[in-house]
């Protein structure tokens, strides 16, 4: 079997791909689209890190390719989409970067706290600036890290061998897991408030995404110091940039900017209590030396015994039965996701319940699609249809499978449910109705729905009084929101109701707080499928 290593990654990668039996290597590092259109034409694997572009034309090309390892974490290079519909796995190497991220952020954290930088520019420069550069101690101050994923626990472990209290603010952190690493647990309100530095370890996404903005700092100490190693755009720059100018933030670290390369224009380039990188988070050595061999050793592992691992797409299955999964893999992603946008962001547990038909196909692969669809909004780009086992592990939450011979209403049905600390349920469930099979959801919070499994939803819990339809269809109306369709649903006459809208796109946010704020609307969740 042939390999195309496009990108250049470890000599020792490329060298464990040549010493497999029937491996045939070629290294091909620079080659325009045009030359690696011809390459592919007869090759079973590639390597690539960041600079190849794997698009549907390149998958297109290459009839007998099984699998794309990218040695690194994003996956922007590679059309996922594509390459899924072609049956080729994509996979990652997530964890190669960890240590090397994180010893990145504290070297951030340590400049914030001492000048290293300013001071070493100082001295080139022929001065000796040694009244004007003092700093502070780590030692018994608080640092607030804000994501305990990966990179997020390594970087707690510095803080506690440097004698700092940390605190941490995950919402899908159970308090046991907490415990066990030495942290406290707490909101980002109380977060803000108590640290001293703080260092953000989350994947960008829509709830992510300025994070840490105005509103933010206004509830941070005077003397804040902020570090983000993580991505761009989670603390948000122009804040950011007046909170330095005013002193309310005292310094800080960033690898990761809101757009990249950052501007040679920007104002955090004149800053002097600011320390800039390049984005050198994997950039080291022994970093690229890791995702290198990871990615060779996925690689050989699919290619000789099917074996897949960090897969972004899906696991490896045969045609027939993707055939027949298919559906079921994209409907439990839906149900998994809705559910996590509608329940609380701590749960205690998630349950699957299987009923009918769907307890004689492969559930282990359908249940990995609900733990994705659950987690993709959570844990980003680190999380996939193989590693979310372990994920759930690692957030601490217990998970279970049921495979029911109890009667529903349905031929088949597959419910999701997640119990919160306190006891309380927030579930889904999904079916598929009429001649063509179509995907629907049938219950939301144990209330009897029926909506398409696609697109966006308007989830509401409201007084079951007249004119709560005209309502919202007139708020939606004014905001220029479609409505696709609608589900309606109560148990008793004048108590709560239920209604489930589909719309064309979101509503805007003050359309979004004028529902909310109606006394009538009870609850209210914008869920994207």
């Amino acid at each position: 079997m042939k390999i195309l290593v496009a990108d250049k990654i470890s000599p020792k990668g490329v060298a464990y791909l040549r010493q497999q039996p029937g491996f045939e290597v070629v290294e091909a590092y620079g080659s325009s689209p045009e030359q690696v259109l011809e390459l592919v034409k007869d090759v079973h694997a590639i390597a690539v890190r960041s600079e190849t572009k794997i698009t549907k034309e390149v998958l297109a090309a290459a009839p007998l390719l099984k699998v794309v390892g990218r040695a690194g974490v994003g996956v922007d290079n590679v059309d996922v989409d594509a390459a899924t519909e072609r049956g080729v796995v994509v996979m990652n190497t997530p964890t190669g970067n960890t240590i090397a991220t994180a010893e990145l952020t504290f070297t951030h954290i340590l400049c914030g706290a001492r000048p290293v930088a300013q001071a070493a520019a100082s001295m080139q420069a022929g001065r000796w600036d040694r009244k004007t550069l003092s700093g502070v101690e780590l030692y018994q101050k608080t640092l607030g890290v804000v994501g305990m994923g990966r990179i997020g626990g390594e970087v707690a472990k510095r803080a506690q061998a440097f004698g700092m209290k940390v605190v941490a603010y995950d919402p899908y952190l159970a308090p046991a897991r907490a415990k066990a690493m030495n942290v406290e647990a707490c909101t980002l309100d109380e977060l803000l408030a108590q640290a001293d530095y703080i260092t953000v370890h989350m994947p960008l996404t829509d709830d992510t995404k300025y994070m840490i903005d105005e509103a933010a700092l206004a509830k941070c100490k005077k003397g804040i110091r902020l570090f983000n190693c993580a991505r761009g755009g989670i603390i948000k720059e122009a804040a950011l940039i007046e909170g330095l100018k005013s002193g309310h933030v005292a310094a800080a670290g960033l690898d990761v900017f809101e757009d990249e390369p950052l501007a040679k224009d920007s104002p955090l380039r004149s800053m002097p209590n600011v320390v800039l990188t390049p984005h050198l988070g994997a950039s080291t050595a022994e970093a690229q030396e890791s995702v290198g061999i990871e990615v060779a050793e996925q690689i050989a592992d699919l290619l000789n015994s099917g074996a897949v691992r960090n897969a972004v797409n899906m696991p490896s299955m045969d045609a027939a039965t993707a055939k027949v999964l298919g559906p079921y893999l994209d409907l439990g992603q839906k149900l998994g996701t809705l559910v996590q946008q509608v329940a609380p962001k701590q749960i205690a547990s998630l349950r699957v319940t299987y009923y009918g038909k769907v307890i004689d196909l492969d559930a282990n692969s359908i249940t990995r699609s609900i733990q994705f669809g659950f987690l993709k909004r959570i844990a980003g780009e680190d999380v996939n249809l193989v590693n979310a086992p372990s994920a759930f592990q690692r957030y601490g939450v217990q998970f279970e499978v049921v495979k029911s011979s109890n009667a529903c209403d349905y031929t088949e049905l597959v419910k999701v449910e997640a119990t919160c600390p306190n006891g309380e349920v927030f579930s889904a469930e999904g079916t598929f109705t009429g001649k063509t099979n179509e995907p629907r959801i049938v219950g939301i919070n144990g209330r009897e729905v029926e909506v398409a499994a696609e697109g966006k939803l308007l989830v509401l819990e409201n007084v079951d009084q007249p004119g709560m339809v005209g309502l919202i269809g007139t708020l939606l109306g004014k905001d220029k929101v479609n409505i696709a369709d609608m589900s309606l649903s109560r148990l008793t006459p004048g108590g709560t109701a239920y209604m489930v809208v589909r719309v064309d796109h979101e509503p805007s946010a003050a359309a979004r707080e004028e529902i909310k704020n109606n006394p009538a609307i009870k609850q209210a969740k914008f869920v994207q499928l």
